[in-house]
Parts: C-alpha cells; structure tokens; sequence
C-alpha cells in the first residue's frame, strides 16, 4: 500500500485520522489476488479472438433502454454499454479493481472512499468522463433513479470533489467494509447528455455510455442488439483483456418458454442456461444435438445459490403472522416434487446462503449465541437451540402427519374449519390467496401444492401473468403469494438492507418482496456490514440466516450447484472456468466450429 499527498493533506485539513491508502484494487478482506502488474485474470484467453456474435434469450418483453429508473420495462443487456469505476473478479469473493478509477483510496476506518478517474476515460462520444459526471450520476440516482438506489447508497452522507480528477464519497458511519467497494460498481453516466432529456423517461433512445459495447438495432419487444465499440478506451487493460470478444450481442425476447425452446432448436438463438429440470432430462433429444452441432454442459457452480422458495408477502394481513406461515410449509411435498418432476436432480434449499460456508447449519457456535443473546426476548426460541430444516415428507405416511401437524398449528393460531373451509375463528374470514406465476413451467410445481392446501381447507389460487405484468406488481409489491430466487454473492453486504431492512420494506421498486420489517434483522445487518474480517462475516451471516429461517418468511423449495449449458457449438472458452460466475463474457467465437453450424443451419 502506498499512500498519496492530496488525500493525506485532505485528511489533515479534516483533522481526522482517515488517512486513506491508494490502490489499484480493494478486497473485501485481506489483499487482492492479483498484483499491480497483473496483466489478464486467470479466467480469461488473453489472446481470444474477436469477431462473430453470441446471441441469447430473455422472458417476456422490454420498452425502455433506460435500466436505471422504475419506470418501465428495461432491456437489462445495456448495462454492457457502460462503465463503472471499477471491475469485480469473478474467482474471488468480493474484489474490485479499478477501471474507470485508475486509484481507489480507502480511509482507514472506512469512513470514506476516494477515486481518482483515469485521464483518458471517455465516453463514447469521445467526452472525457469527470468528476462531475460521477457526482452527477449519483446524486440523479438517488433523486430520481429507481427508490432502490436510496436504500443501497443510504450510508453515503455527501459526495465532493476532491481534486483534479478525484471523487470522494463520505460515509454517515465509518466501518461499513463493502461500501467502498459497492461504490467502485457506480455505473457512470454523462451529465452533458441529459441536457436536453429527462433522466426520469422510458425511452427507446440508447444513453450515452462508455463501456465495451453500445447499442446497435432495438426492435421494442422482440430484441435488442449492441455493437462492440472498436475504439473502446479500455480494451487494453488489464482487467479487460480476454473478455467482450464477440462484434455483436442480440438477445432475443420471447413470451413463452416453450417458444423460446422451440426457437434454440432451431438455431435463432445460441446460449441457453437451462432451470427446467424436466427440459435438462428430456428436452435435447433433438437432431442438431445427436449430430454433436449443439452441447450440453454441466459447469460446477461454487456461487452461493441463495433461497429459492414460495415467498409470502408479510404485508398482507394473510400472511402477517408466522405461524400461519410455518403451517403452510407442512403442504409442500419436496420430496415427490423432485422425485417426480426434477428426476432427482435437486437439493433441498435450507439456508438464504446455501451452496456456501455462510449457511448456518446445526444449532448455533458460541459466537453466534453472543450476538443474538441480545435479542433473545425480540426472537422465537428455536433461533437458539434448534438446528432449522424446513418439513419433510420422507419416510411413511409423511405428508398424511404433515397435514395433521399443519392442520393443529392453524387451529391455534385461530384459523378453524367450517363447512369445509378454513375461516378465521373470530371473523369468519376464509383463509384465501392468489399464488402469483410468471412462467407455464411452474405451473406443475404449484399445483401439487394448492392441491394439498385444500385438503386444509385452504382456498389457493394459481394466477399465470405475463413477465410483464408479473415485473410490475412485483414492483409495487401487489402479490400475496409467488415463486422466486434470491441470489446471493460470496461476500453479502449491502443487497442485504435492500433485500430485508425495514426501510427497502416501504420502498416500492426494492428487493424486500417478504416485507421483512424488523429491528432485530437491520441489527444485524448492520453487524454483518461491518464485519471486519471473514470469519466474523461467516459467523454475522449464519446468525442472520438463523432469524430469517425461523420466521418462516418463505417455503424453501430447492438449488442446484451446477450451471446447466446448452449451446450451439460455435464458440471457445478459456482452460480455466471463473469460480464464481458463468463467465460468457470470456467466450468467443471460434471460426472453425462456427462454420460447421452456419452451414448446417444453412446460413450460408
């Protein structure tokens, strides 16, 4: 670490110990995987070719290019047309090396973070990127950009400039470890592009950018297509090399997914990340396949898999007390559900951090007791002494005891049967909700559940809407019941508040569609930000998931630790896989292999 004069002097002025080390990179935790002369990843074909074009596919429609507001339905390709401040590595938990930032300066007690731009950063109309477009990029974000941005950024007090080319970003609190780094993720715009637009507009006209592709031909609805910038400012850095090789990227919008398979068969599209098990088990068996022109691939996946699940919206009154919540969870029959529709091929969810080291597992460490026995009278006992498994249906007659059991925790929670129904003992309320689908596919996993929920009594409604309307009330939180998937990163951090902090859970645009609106929870969301080393992140973590788990926000369904490929054969890839992403950005096109398809195809 070296440290610079203008942010020592800054520090003095302030008569602050935030003396601010410089760098090139910034971990999370401990240094940086690559020196500041590496020249490529490990993950990249630093001699790949450029040239051709991979095209995949999306669900549902878009009418805007403008990724960054509420407002309408974006193309999420764009965001390949801009540039951060800095690149996170895909083979480590959370690392940022600079791009647009040619510097990054972290004070000693993360109080603030400090970017000095690089001086030939432009944008692709050849405008310089400055400070004052970084200023400017962030303060329109949390005005008028999407209201989750006023969640993620919420600990940043102001932004200045602090130098010629140097941007610094206060902090309310100091020791928030990931902001510095989620700052460095800052997509920058160009304020002289907004002169004469509003930056609130849907609009189909591209923004301005300054990344590696920008947009080419949009067909509103049907596809988007963008056009590597040939003269692209950073295609020689380091953290570039090997990567956005192809001319041109397309992604093609469909309906459907039985059209949009229907479609890769015949070769409209390229790359396929396959999630319908039964598609993965019976849906290849097609000539291009039996003659080698299409692959199907099972790449390991080392990426915290998150919770997949039937998310319950707290907000409503049906769903606002949780053992009313846990009882529903005693209806869902994993065990036949995999057996019968996945072909065995998944792993039952238990943690919103499986597939990791920061799932809690058994009862919990000494550590963890420490940091939750302050809240002991505010959390359901189990948190401290049970190891949390969601119901199981395995063995004789399981589902059979499950209901009984459900049926018993509903009668005391005061929901009876009468007549048939399950009614609230006091109202006469029947005990009702709409299960919110977007994709066909799901139907028959839902199904089977509502079908058991009957035999409780319960009246559940299937509601299929279309990938456009589905967005929309997600948005604004208009659904009782649906089926989702949280991801998570291998260093959680400020995702979280967006996903489970009590202010995001009244902001309509953010990630908390279970409403979770808890002091206990922004606690120790704010215990896991400050984490100052991983263990004491894993420990934080793994209390977290413990309160979640046992307030039965969701039904945890299943994850795979695998990423499911299917594509035509036209492309190369690197020896070395990245460890935490599917890494399509490191592909190109090889001349050889796509010759064979096109003429197969007869695209020649």
């Amino acid at each position: 670490m070296r440290f610079v004069g203008v942010a020592i002097a800054l520090a003095l002025m302030l008569g602050a110990n935030v003396a601010a080390a410089a760098d090139y990179a910034v971990a999370m935790y401990g240094t940086p995987k690559y020196g500041p002369d590496f020249q490529h990843f490990d993950y990249v074909n630093p001699d790949a070719p450029k040239g051709g074009e991979m095209r995949q596919w999306a669900l549902g429609s878009f009418n805007s290019l403008n990724p960054f507001i509420l407002k309408g339905e974006p193309a999420s390709i764009v965001h390949d047309t801009f540039d951060s401040l800095g690149v996170q590595s895909a083979d480590e938990p959370f690392t940022v090396y600079g791009l647009i930032a040619k510097e990054i300066h972290v004070a000693k007690d993360r109080s603030s973070v400090s970017f000095v731009l690089r001086k030939d950063a432009r944008f692709h109309d050849g405008t310089p990127i400055k400070v004052s477009d970084v200023i400017w990029t962030f303060n329109t974000l949390m005005k008028k950009g999407n209201p989750a941005y006023r969640v993620y950024y919420s600990d940043v007090a102001r932004v200045e400039k602090t130098g010629d080319r140097e941007v610094t970003f206060y902090f309310k609190n100091s020791g928030n470890r990931e902001l510095p780094l989620i700052l460095a993720q800052l997509e920058v715009l160009p304020e002289h592009a907004f002169k004469d637009r509003d930056f609130g507009d849907k609009t189909l006209k591209p923004i301005l950018g300054s990344g590696p592709y920008k947009v080419a031909k949009v067909d509103q609805g049907r596809y988007v297509e963008l056009e590597r910038v040939k003269d692209y400012w950073a295609k020689d850095l380091p953290v570039n090399r090997g990567r956005y090789n192809f001319d041109r990227l397309r992604v093609e919008y469909f309906r459907n997914t039985n059209a949009a398979m229907e479609a890769f068969k015949a070769g409209k599209y390229d790359v396929r990340q396959e999630n319908v098990s039964k598609l993965w088990a019976t849906g290849y068996d097609f000539p291009a396949k039996e003659k080698g022109l299409v692959v199907t691939k099972e790449i390991p996946n080392h990426e915290p898999q998150g919770m997949q699940a039937f998310f319950m919206n707290s907000r409503r009154a049906v769903f606002s007390d949780p053992e009313v919540r846990h009882a529903l969870a005693y209806a869902f029959d994993f065990h036949w559900t995999n057996k019968t529709l996945f072909y065995g091929a998944y792993t039952r969810t238990e943690s919103y951090f499986s597939n990791s080291e920061l799932a809690s597992r058994g009862t919990p460490s000494e550590a963890e007791l420490k940091l939750l026995e302050p809240y002991r009278d505010q959390l359901p006992e189990a948190v401290f002494n049970k190891a949390y498994a969601p119901p199981s249906v395995e063995g004789k007659n399981g589902l059979r005891q499950n209901l009984i059991k459900a049926d018993k925790m509903l009668k005391d929670a005061g929901w009876i049967i009468r007549d048939g129904k399950r009614v609230n003992a006091k109202t006469g309320k029947p005990l009702a909700f709409e299960i919110l689908i977007a994709q066909p596919s799901m139907e028959r996993i839902v199904n089977p559940f509502v079908e058991n929920l009957r035999r409780l009594g319960i009246d559940a409604q299937p509601r299929q809407v279309d990938a456009s309307q589905y967005e929309n009330r997600m948005e604004h939180f208009e659904y009782e019941m649906t089926t989702l998937r949280y991801p998570q990163s291998p260093s959680p951090g400020n995702e979280l508040r967006d996903r489970f902090g009590s202010a995001a859970a009244k902001t309509e645009g953010s990630s908390n569609y279970l409403g979770v609106s808890d002091p206990v929870v922004d606690a120790l969301i704010d215990k896991v930000l400050s984490s100052e080393s991983r263990d004491q992140l894993v420990t934080r973590t793994r209390a977290l998931d413990r309160v979640l788990l046992w307030s039965h926000y969701v039904i945890p369904q299943w994850h795979i630790n695998t990423y499911r490929m299917a594509y035509w054969d036209r492309f190369g890839r690197p020896d070395h896989h990245p460890r935490y992403s599917i890494g399509l950005d490191t592909w190109w096109q090889d001349k050889q292999k796509n010759a064979k398809v096109a003429e197969a195809l007869g695209e020649r």
